[in-house]
């Protein structure tokens, strides 16, 4: 190719073609916006760009969006605003002409083609604005629903959203549009994917750091440009609007709590919100961390790949070669060069040249060297890796089985009548020793087991099945409740069938657990909230 510059032509040219398909649809169609009496250009385009906007917003909110929405929505803007005053039968009709004829090209594949400067030939890319399906209103009421393909995303974003936010993806766009609308539970999908984005940018940063550590010599120039800048400008402006994120998910948790302590109970969505901005919340300290580990390592790479060019350029007498490409592979095609092998490898293993004198250093101070004392001193230890890390399997195993322990009597209590309270417990736990130790492994785990279920408050469990089925994180050193919680109720008897289970602080009474003792077998005594356990079944 002879410019550097046309290079991923095509790619440009799909951006381009989402404004040139669309302008000639609409202009193209002179006859049919006679028949409406809309014949200036602008005001055709204006209107196709405003259905879209309205059609981004239920897409969004992953609303039904039909041919009567959109006429309702036509009929309100050239009433209120254009001041056409069509009739809404004009105003369907119109819709119908927008969505099928315009947008969808009466269902025939739109494309554009773009010459590919490379391969020296035509690329043909498929154009699809809006997608449709089929939803049911009011449960009987059949009808056609649309809404916007990825092609529609760009070509909308592009026209206001990505001018104004040059350095911010798609993604955290789409979460930003998310957050405003309330829409949290989408937000907390699109948050995961950022997160994973930021996960996978970071990773591909090492791998780039490793290679030029093996041979700064196999890593171009251009590769070393391209990922150095690929979000380094951006970087610090998002972390500033996570940031802006962050403040608005603590601000409006506060305002639902406020609800709660001072107003009323919270309904079921307001729980769920409350629930789903803790969840945008995390992962959105996640993020923040992503970006400060990507900025770090963009900068250790910058540092790395000139210190390495730099050894290079002062050692460039040196010849250098890759052990695999001239000794491993040429052996593996001819094994019998190894007889040849010493010649190769010889000067590696040469004895360290005599010491001489140096006068320099005689007439410099001399210090006690401290640390090879230390080391002629240091006591071998035989450390068995393998032995260490089975003691400290089992210690885990030990400790999950303690967790598994006290969470399986509080499960089973509560299922036994839907719901059990701490001091029922007591009661129990004071005829049987057994289940005081079942129950109360040991202090700190029953406490953190009961700290952990009162922040949760209440669990959605298809639900919690839903997202582990999904999603998998895994750590065998922390405690995970919800996680632990689903493992039990696949185990217990009629476990499938909970929906929910919701953990309640209940008034100021105390209930206290005797009996028990530390790990150093001092006596203590647990002193704790009057807490209920409910649980609701499928009938």
């Amino acid at each position: 190719m002879r410019y550097e510059f046309l290079k991923n032509f095509p790619k440009r040219m799909k951006n381009a073609g989402l404004y040139a398909v669309l302008t000639q649809n609409i202009v193209y169609k002179t006859q049919k916006w006679n028949h409406f009496s809309i014949t200036r250009t602008e005001e055709q385009i204006n209107l196709v760009f405003s259905v879209l906007l309205l059609l981004m917003e239920n897409s969004l909110k992953e609303q039904p969006c039909t041919v009567d929405d959109i006429a309702v929505y036509i009929d309100s803007i050239s009433t209120s605003d254009l001041e056409w005053g069509l009739s809404f039968d004009t105003c369907r009709e119109l819709a119908d002409f927008i969505v099928n004829s315009v947008l969808s090209n009466e269902g025939e594949q739109m494309s554009f083609a773009g010459f590919d400067y490379e391969e020296r030939t035509w690329r043909t890319v498929p154009i699809r604005y809006v997608t449709n399906q089929i939803v049911y209103l009011d449960g009987e009421v059949k009808r056609t629903s649309y809404h916007l393909t990825d092609d529609g995303y760009n070509l909308l974003l592009s026209t206001l959203e990505i001018e104004n936010n040059m350095r911010l993806s798609i993604q955290e766009l789409l979460f930003q549009m998310q957050m405003e609308a309330q829409d949290y539970d989408r937000a907390v999908d699109t948050i995961k994917d950022i997160f994973d984005s930021m996960r996978r940018q970071a990773q591909k940063i090492r791998e780039a750091m490793l290679r030029i550590r093996r041979n700064a010599l196999n890593y171009s120039v251009s590769e070393y440009d391209e990922i150095i800048h690929e979000n380094l400008d951006s970087i610090s402006e998002t972390s500033k609007q996570f940031e802006v994120f962050r403040e608005l998910v603590t601000r409006r948790r506060a305002e639902i709590e406020e609800i709660r302590i001072n107003v009323r109970n919270l309904t079921e969505e307001e729980l769920r919100n409350l629930r789903d901005l803790g969840v945008i919340g995390t992962y959105l300290d996640r993020v923040l961390e992503e970006h400060l580990k990507i900025l770090s390592s963009h900068l250790e790479l910058k540092a790395l790949y000139t210190k390495e060019l730099e050894s290079l350029s002062q050692v460039s007498q040196i010849r250098r070669f890759s052990l695999r490409d001239k000794l491993y592979d040429p052996v593996l095609e001819n094994p019998s060069i190894l007889s040849e092998l010493g010649t190769i490898l010889s000067p590696l293993f040469r004895n360290d040249p005599e010491k001489i004198y140096d006068p320099l250093r005689s007439a410099s101070l001399q210090r006690p060297l401290h640390s090879r004392k230390e080391e002629e001193t240091t006591e071998e230890l035989n450390f068995d890796e393998a032995a260490w890390e089975a003691e400290q399997e089992r210690l885990r195993q030990e400790k999950r089985k303690k967790y598994q322990s006290c969470l399986t009597v509080l499960l089973k209590a509560a299922m036994e009548k839907g719901s059990i309270r701490l001091s029922e417990l007591k009661d129990r736990t004071e005829k049987d020793e057994e289940l005081l130790k079942e129950l109360i492994p040991t202090i700190d785990i029953f406490k953190e087991i009961m700290v952990e279920l009162l922040k949760s408050r209440e669990l959605d469990i298809p639900r919690l099945r839903q997202e582990r089925s999904l999603n998998f994180t895994g750590n065998g050193d922390a405690f995970e409740p919800n996680v632990m919680i689903l493992e039990l109720l696949d185990q217990i008897d009629g476990g499938r069938f909970v929906k929910r289970i919701s953990v309640i602080r209940k008034g100021n009474g105390r209930v206290i657990f005797s009996g028990l003792s530390d790990e150093s077998g001092i006596p203590k005594r647990i002193r704790c909230s009057e807490v209920e356990i409910a649980i609701k079944s499928e009938v």
